[in-house]
């Protein structure tokens, strides 16, 4: 089955680009492409997406807002922020948000089809220059050692830290020597335990509650 993608961009030529890129993989569906999130929820409404590929700088309504009003409705569509290194306190926001993944745009084709593919399998993909951009951010609006106790084990706590660092499931397994599936597992009892849904939650409620 193909994956479904929406892109909102205010660029004509690179909404036109990124489309063509999209429809060109064997895998993957552009179902539409716009210039703002004005309407943002009659568009997802009406195409489904599985991805949404938004830009945080748009005018009238922005990516951030728009993220937003998507996950007021839409809670299972994934959200993957394309943006710049000048937009590092945008990320945060995104984040807080409720954004699943940020790549910089000019992240290279192949890696950002496969930054598509991981946020579908419940990756939250981000490119690690912004990655380390966004704790630095946090560190600067105080991000604070957490008081409540979620239990963490040391193998839980280092996972959810290399989530946090941009990390994919396949190089967090790579990384501590252990298979994509226990890697999953891990991730899912960090889910259990912080009470979140998806990798771009569990990054967030780390960086507030400063577990890593």
């Amino acid at each position: 089955m193909n994956i479904r993608v929406a892109v909102f961009d205010d660029n004509a030529n690179r909404r036109d680009g990124l489309k063509l890129l999209i429809d060109s993989c064997g895998t993957m569906e552009c179902v539409g492409v716009w210039a703002d999130c004005r309407d943002v929820l009659q568009h997802v409404t009406t195409t489904v997406p599985d991805v949404v590929l938004m830009d945080i700088d748009m005018p009238h309504v922005d990516g951030i807002e728009g993220v937003k009003r998507i996950r007021s409705q839409f809670k299972d569509i994934r959200i993957l922020m394309q943006t710049v290194f000048e937009d590092s306190g945008k990320i945060f926001e995104a984040i807080l948000a409720g954004a699943d993944g940020y790549l910089l745009k000019q992240t290279s084709p192949t890696e950002l089809l496969d930054g598509i593919v991981e946020v579908v399998n419940g990756g939250a993909p981000m490119t690690p220059a912004v990655a380390k951009k966004v704790l630095r951010l946090a560190a600067h609006k105080g991000a604070r050692t957490s008081t409540n106790d979620f239990s963490l084990t040391e193998r839980e706590t280092e996972i959810l830290k290399l989530l946090v660092d941009g990390y994919s499931y396949k190089l967090i397994a790579e990384h501590c020597g252990i298979s994509y599936a226990t890697v999953n597992t891990h991730v899912s009892h960090i889910y259990e335990k912080l009470q979140v849904k998806s990798a771009a939650s569990a990054v967030s409620l780390a960086l507030r509650e400063g577990l890593v």
